[in-house]
């Protein structure tokens, strides 16, 4: 009996060793199987011939690949005393690269990159991106990574880019609909809260970068794809700029669909969802949901919008003054705490306040004399004059929310359409004096995205707009202290906790979870 026992637990501990094995070898791809290549969005297309060893993949120009750092922002607290001394860690195939330190800084706004030279005949190209801060006793290693059950313990980045397309993918890449594994920060995003560590202090911090290579013609389209992939059929030049090019006519230029329409499969073979040259209904498109539809979404590339990631866009106004005390400006400071909030969640918030420069976005109102209070009448002119700019089909309405800072209004804030709302400056500053208030970026920045919230389709909820939300005096105060959110009047203006965040429903009987509830289509009503 003990040995037929024996006999079946060895024969069980084999099988279970077998599967193992293969799992392991269907996720380690060989190399035959990286080099596959398939064209177009459907996998019945012919597969390409794969490059003999030693093929040079792009024969007009001598290979190098640039990693660009574009921002880093640190969302939890990483020194006692005073903010981070960032700086980046490189590591390009086994070379390794690092920046200068930029110290004490929370949000890094400025670029950074390193170009090398790679070989011409091998396809993929291992980057690594670390984030550090440095102290005077050790430095530490901060946290980009995403939750990797094989190594709870990263905090960095690894990635393979790819030669032949110009994408890459790994700890970071393209999550499209049909990827294997998705990517909840979205492409050239890297978030260490993805670990669930999002109220844990960890070294969380978030880093933009992009991966580039040259060509002859700089479209982005590497030589090897317009050769192989599109110039079949006349379609690409590698010597030609195609990028801006729309020859299916469906709204959306080469470039953008072949950014966006390509992923990788399980065994890393190149997939596109959107083939630059088959036609898409991009403007009825939205793969993320976050009611920015594909051809929005192109509109606002340049503004780091990802069609499959949330994304909230909105149009910051703000009001001329007399003098520094009536001028109606919302805090740099705030719009960053605001951002974290958001960001934190991978639903990035994206303010433009007339710093991006296309010229269609921020204006500064001229100030309101007409008794120093701006009527609810004069908000709807305001949004129809500089917001819609007399288009009632201006394309920044389906994306943008509007939120004006004004002097004085018939309220600390409010919402004034389904887009739109407003808060003003008297009645936020006066709140500076009040005992327990938070400081000037907290203030400004739970009235602005309490205000905000209600475009999101939060409205209603236990604790605000409810009388008592405010006293520590009445029930209803007590009541909701589990709901922790600037939708709460009882959380607002910071008070002892300056606290600048939606809540997530975790803490029990009344809470409320406000992320989850985000409506993306209410502001379109």
């Amino acid at each position: 009996m003990k040995n037929n026992i024996k006999k079946i637990f060895l024969i069980i501990l084999l099988t279970f060793s077998l599967i193992t094995t293969n799992a392991v070898a269907l996720k380690v791809a060989k190399s035959s199987d990286i080099n596959e290549e398939i064209i177009g969005p459907n996998p019945e297309k012919k597969k390409i011939t794969q490059l003999s060893e030693g093929e040079d993949l792009d024969p007009l120009v001598d290979l190098e690949v640039t990693v660009t750092i574009k921002e880093i922002r640190a969302f939890d607290k990483m020194d006692l005393f005073n903010d981070p001394d960032f700086y980046v860690k490189l590591i390009i195939n086994e070379e390794e690269f690092t920046s200068d330190i930029w110290r004490n800084q929370k949000y890094v706004k400025e670029e950074w990159k390193k170009t090398v030279n790679v070989p011409d005949d091998v396809e993929f190209v291992n980057i690594t991106i670390q984030l550090w801060d440095s102290d005077l006793i050790s430095d530490r290693l901060c946290d980009i990574a995403s939750n990797n059950n094989d190594n709870t313990n990263r905090r960095d980045i690894t990635v393979y880019y790819s030669l032949k397309t110009g994408h890459w993918t790994g700890d970071d890449s393209i999550s499209t609909p049909h990827s294997w594994e998705p990517d909840y920060s979205g492409y050239g995003r890297g978030n260490g809260c993805d670990d669930n560590s999002i109220y844990q202090k960890d070294r969380d911090c978030e880093i933009w970068f992009d991966i580039s290579q040259n060509d002859k013609d700089g479209d982005g389209i590497p030589y090897w794809a317009e050769m192989n992939i599109f110039n079949k059929t006349g379609q690409c030049n590698p010597e030609v700029d195609d990028s801006k090019r729309d020859p299916d006519e469906d709204g959306v230029p080469v470039g953008w669909e072949y950014k966006w329409g390509h992923y990788f499969d399980w065994h890393y073979n190149h997939r596109w969802l959107y083939h630059p040259f088959e036609w898409d209904d991009h403007k009825n498109l939205d793969p993320d949901a976050d009611s920015i539809n594909n051809f929005e979404e192109y509109l606002t590339s340049n503004w780091r919008s990802d069609p499959f990631r949330d994304d909230v866009f909105v149009e910051l106004d703000q009001m001329q003054g007399t003098d520094e005390i009536s001028a109606s400006l919302l805090p740099e400071g705030s719009k960053d705490l605001m951002q974290d909030a958001f960001n934190r969640q991978n639903i990035v918030l994206h303010i433009d306040d007339g710093s991006w420069g296309d010229g269609s976005g921020s204006d500064m109102l001229p100030f309101d004399n007409t008794g120093d209070n701006t009527t609810r009448k004069e908000l709807r002119d305001i949004y129809n004059n500089y917001f819609l700019h007399g288009d009632e089909n201006n394309w920044r309405r389906g994306v943008f929310h509007y939120g004006l800072v004004v002097y004085n209004s018939t309220f600390s804030g409010f919402a004034f359409r389904e887009n739109a709302f407003q808060i003003s400056r008297k009645y936020h500053e006066e709140k500076l004096n009040t005992p327990f208030i938070g400081d000037r970026d907290v203030v400004y920045a739970s009235g602005y995205m309490h205000e905000l919230g209600h475009s999101l389709g939060l409205m209603w909820l236990l604790g605000h707009d409810t009388p008592g939300g405010y006293s520590p005096l009445h029930l209803l105060w007590w009541k909701c202290r589990a709901y922790k959110s600037v939708m709460n009047y009882g959380y607002m203006f910071g008070f002892i906790w300056d606290l600048v965040d939606f809540s997530d429903g975790s803490r029990g009987k009344n809470d409320f979870d406000d992320w989850s509830n985000i409506d993306y289509s209410y502001f379109e009503e």
